[in-house]
């Protein structure tokens, strides 16, 4: 007898709705074998990990925190890959939309009054856009693939953001470290509480449902679907490929840029030369798990927030090494992509063909 994949007649819903969650639950799975494998209790390793985390209002303020740019990348991220447009430089356009915005408050540090922020946000979307709309220039008018340019303008950034906080960007009186100098006052995100969560939950909550609206309720939403699943139908209707192609890369490319501006003018507070742990890589899994629906992100965002979260936690309580997450992490795509594969197939055992 052997396994076989069969194709289903049509789309499997209760896989569909299934398959985030078995994702979850294998990926537990497999980490308590790698936990057991490093000779620490898989019970007390996941609780850690998973459970820890949502036990204290300081936690709980630090998951949101963690979950921001998650949600605000993500979300943009769906709505390219329900276009089949795929962005996988959202990192690159975090990085770009950070320095745009960061760049108010390093040449101009007097400036100090309301305007500011906003002046901020407007720049770190316009950085976002704009370097989004490299890969979107590229495909369209020289039909290059934009996996590869995207991906590769990330590093591109990334040097660009380094040698800008270790040269004319470095603070003259941060006693030579790499890093800009701090920002103050209105140059920083406003505090929801008394703990380190600011307004960019409030950003991407805002995102999330918007996005959502546009998907399911307006012509731009339905465009978007169509090219997605059947470009030359959309032709035949009038929807132009190209079009969408710009405006998933502007519209993703914003979103990550925002999340940049809510690192470095909320937690960190200053440009050095890492701006993010990986949230816009982090995202393509964020926008897979929540079944690209941008309300469905929202919860994948607090999911993939908590596994850096508890990685953190693991690190300080068990001595696990820092990179246990970026395993969490691609475990779950993995199963993510497995699993999705039950929504189209259904397995199936069959005799093995005789050898004569």
């Amino acid at each position: 007898m052997i396994l076989t994949l069969e194709r289903r007649p049509e789309r499997s819903q209760w896989m569909a709705v299934l398959s985030p969650l078995l994702a979850v639950t294998l990926t537990a799975i497999v980490g308590a074998v790698i936990f057991a494998a490093q000779g620490i209790h898989p019970g007390r390793a996941l609780y850690v990990y998973f459970i820890d985390p949502l036990t204290t209002s300081w936690s709980l303020e630090e998951l949101a925190v963690k979950s921001s740019p998650l949600i605000l990348i993500g979300v943009g991220l769906a709505v390219c890959f329900k276009a089949k447009v795929w962005n996988i430089g959202a990192e690159g356009q975090l990085t770009a939309g950070a320095l745009a915005g960061a760049a108010v408050p390093i040449l101009l540090p007097t400036f100090q009054s309301p305007p500011v922020l906003a002046v901020m946000i407007v720049l770190a979307i316009a950085g976002g856009a704009l370097y989004g709309a490299i890969p979107a220039l590229l495909k369209t008018r020289f039909g290059a693939n934009e996996i590869l340019t995207s991906l590769m303008l990330v590093y591109v950034a990334q040097l660009l953001l380094d040698w800008l906080v270790r040269g004319p960007w470095r603070d003259p009186n941060g006693f030579n470290f790499p890093q800009s100098a701090a920002f103050e006052g209105w140059q920083v995100l406003p505090h929801l509480g008394d703990g380190r969560l600011h307004l960019g939950i409030v950003f991407a909550l805002v995102a999330a449902m918007v996005l959502s609206v546009v998907m399911d309720r307006t012509l731009k939403g339905f465009e978007i679907k169509v090219i997605g699943a059947a470009p030359r139908a959309g032709g035949f209707a009038g929807f132009s490929a190209n079009r969408t192609v710009w405006f998933c890369f502007l519209l993703s490319g914003a979103l990550a840029g925002v999340a940049g501006l809510c690192e470095v003018a909320g937690p960190s507070g200053h440009l050095q030369p890492v701006v993010s742990p990986g949230y816009g890589f982090t995202a393509i899994i964020v926008a897979f798990l929540g079944r690209l629906n941008p309300l469905g992100v929202v919860l994948a965002g607090v999911v993939l927030g908590l596994s850096y979260l508890g990685g953190e936690g693991a690190q300080i309580d068990l001595g696990v090494s820092d990179k246990t997450t970026q395993v969490f992490q691609g475990i779950l795509l993995f199963f993510i992509l497995a699993c999705d594969t039950l929504i189209l197939y259904r397995l199936r055992w069959r005799a093995a063909a005789a050898r004569g």
